[in-house]
């Protein structure tokens, strides 16, 4: 009786894992050509950032989205063989930007200058309007580069879909008609 129960447990256990495997591997693309813009949720949600910040009255401007691996390579070259801080530790495929998952952002000033102090409070509500900024990209689904351990990469946001760069470098996407990225 219990060899039967045990027998009928894992045939529907094995059930169960086949259709998860089957139901994950519809939601992503795989051997997918490169993206050459944002992917369209994080595009919505970047617009709803920066709508949302405003209505704050925080004012922001994204820096940078969708980056090409020429760029990406231009990029990692500052601080190393070219003059400059270095400003990313990510060679070309190696950044969610490559695969239009990623952003960047600084806040703007009264006159319209980017910023990128973490302490300004142009809004005068008492807090910090990048905390504020992060706070709401978080609530829209994006990661913060600045939770990271190591690198520490405060003006970016991103939304992985669950992929790991691994993925993604082996032509894996997320679907384009995404409604969440909550597999982040």
């Amino acid at each position: 009786m219990f060899g039967n129960a045990s027998v009928t447990f894992l045939l529907i256990l094995m059930v169960l894992l086949l259709y998860s495997q089957f139901l994950n591997r519809s939601e992503v693309q795989e051997d997918a050509t490169l993206p050459k813009d944002l992917h369209p949720l994080v595009l919505e949600k970047k617009e709803t950032l920066v709508k949302t910040a405003a209505d704050s009255g925080i004012s922001i401007i994204v820096t940078d989205g969708f980056r090409s691996f020429q760029e990406q390579d231009f990029l990692y070259q500052k601080g190393r063989t070219t003059d400059g801080q270095i400003v990313t530790h990510a060679k070309a495929g190696d950044s969610y930007h490559n695969f239009g998952l990623a952003i960047d952002f600084a806040l703007l000033d009264k006159q319209g200058k980017a910023l990128w102090d973490t302490a300004y409070d142009g809004n005068g509500n008492g807090k910090s309007d990048w905390m504020e900024v992060v706070a709401i990209a978080k609530e829209l689904g994006f990661q913060w580069g600045g939770d990271w351990e190591h690198f520490k990469d405060y003006p970016h946001f991103e939304m992985r879909f669950g992929l790991t760069i691994d993925d993604l470098q082996r032509g894996k996407r997320p679907p384009q008609n995404s409604l969440t990225a909550s597999q982040n």
